[in-house]
């Protein structure tokens, strides 16, 4: 029997899985962004004015316990019409995706996206298989919903759907989602609803009904907790007993735990912000016309905005007048694409004056976007 010395064990390599190796890797600008942040989709201004009084409310002894779910969960079941077994409290979406790609993915399943989509799915899904499936928009960015259902095939056990997209904005109907449950009954259809709020359209009421729904939402956006990192699922109780027994059971921390009650109950605040964002968002859009700037109908809280072969140079005049836009450049046909977050009115009042300023200086002209479009 042979024994490693040290010398052995200092030129040794560890290597992880192959899957590991092969999956690509997400690398969000965070850096330096202190700015007036229109890249990443936060909420511009504040949660409820009640999550930040219940934040002081908390004391030091506090923070030494582990977080309890489930009593959590219980209200927030209440508060969607749910029982609290069809509801699972998570880190985030993000946690979310990577539960439902470790519970029912093996190597050589297929998962379906449709691509370009919130690049997270691709990093769960192929740190599980190989067989991950991408059906490509055309130049609309609208769902391609009869060339996703011809791609679902007796191998795909995973399929997500984001409603509205990111980074586009499109929707998927109600309708249209049903369907693709219906045609892949060997899967599970999770719908990505973080942007939800924005958009109004939901399954959420079809839970109960559709054994192969899940329902994914954040309350990183509208309610503006993104840096508590929350989120849920919500779906048949069977399915959600399958994502529980893969999470940890203290995922979620005990402050966002502690005020997402307050959040939910705060309902003026949330339809105050919801409004802002529908308001800023009709504004960006008139702007963007006016500058010949091309754009795609959004749901959401964000547009996203063709700048061509100029997309980095407009991102960097921004920065210097204090304003992050994200360029969404290297996502699947996206190439010269930039995408602007829309909050609260000053915010909007001031992306736009930042807009007007960088596009002139970086020589845009409203003829030069005309001919793009």
């Amino acid at each position: 029997m042979s024994t490693l010395t040290m010398d052995d064990l200092k030129t040794a390599t560890v290597q992880p899985r192959k899957a590991v190796l092969a999956m690509p890797e997400y690398h969000p600008p965070l850096a330096g962004r202190d700015a007036l942040r229109l890249d990443f989709n936060e909420n511009t201004n504040s949660p409820s004015p009640r999550v930040f009084a219940k934040l002081q409310k908390l004391t030091s002894e506090g923070l030494t316990i582990y977080p309890e779910r489930q009593p959590v969960e219980r209200i927030v079941a209440t508060h969607f019409g749910l029982d609290v077994d069809q509801v699972l409290l998570t880190n985030g979406v993000d946690e979310a995706i990577h539960l439902m790609a470790c519970a029912f993915l093996d190597e050589g399943d297929e998962a379906l996206i449709c691509t370009p989509t919130f690049f997270m799915y691709d990093v769960s899904i192929s740190m599980m298989t190989s067989g991950l499936r991408k059906v490509q928009t055309d130049d609309t960015l609208t769902f391609p919903f009869e060339r996703f259902l011809a791609a679902i095939t007796p191998k795909t056990k995973l399929i997500i759907v984001a409603s509205p997209n990111n980074p586009t904005g499109a929707t998927v109907s109600r309708e249209h989602l049903l369907a693709i449950a219906a045609a892949a009954p060997q899967a599970v259809l999770m719908v990505d609803e973080a942007y939800f709020h924005f958009h109004g359209e939901t399954t959420l009421g079809d839970v109960g009904s559709v054994p192969n729904l899940i329902v994914a939402r954040t309350f990183s956006k509208a309610y503006g907790l993104a840096n508590l990192r929350i989120g849920m699922v919500v779906g048949d109780a069977r399915l959600i007993g399958f994502l529980r027994k893969v999470s940890s059971p203290y995922n979620v921390n005990g402050v966002a735990l502690a005020v997402l009650p307050e959040a939910l109950a705060d309902e003026d605040y949330l339809n105050w912000y919801i409004l802002q964002v529908h308001q800023g968002r009709e504004r960006v859009f008139t702007a963007l016309e006016e500058l010949g700037v091309r754009t795609w109908p959004s749901a959401s809280n964000f547009i996203l905005m063709d700048i061509g072969t100029k997309h980095k140079e407009l991102v960097a005049a921004m920065r210097k007048r204090g304003v992050l836009l994200r360029d969404r450049s290297t996502d699947p046909g996206c190439n010269g694409y930039v995408r602007i977050t829309i909050g609260v009115e000053e915010h909007v009042t001031r992306g736009i004056a930042a807009l007007r300023e960088s596009l002139a200086e970086i020589g845009w002209t409203p003829e030069e976007g005309r001919a793009r479009a």
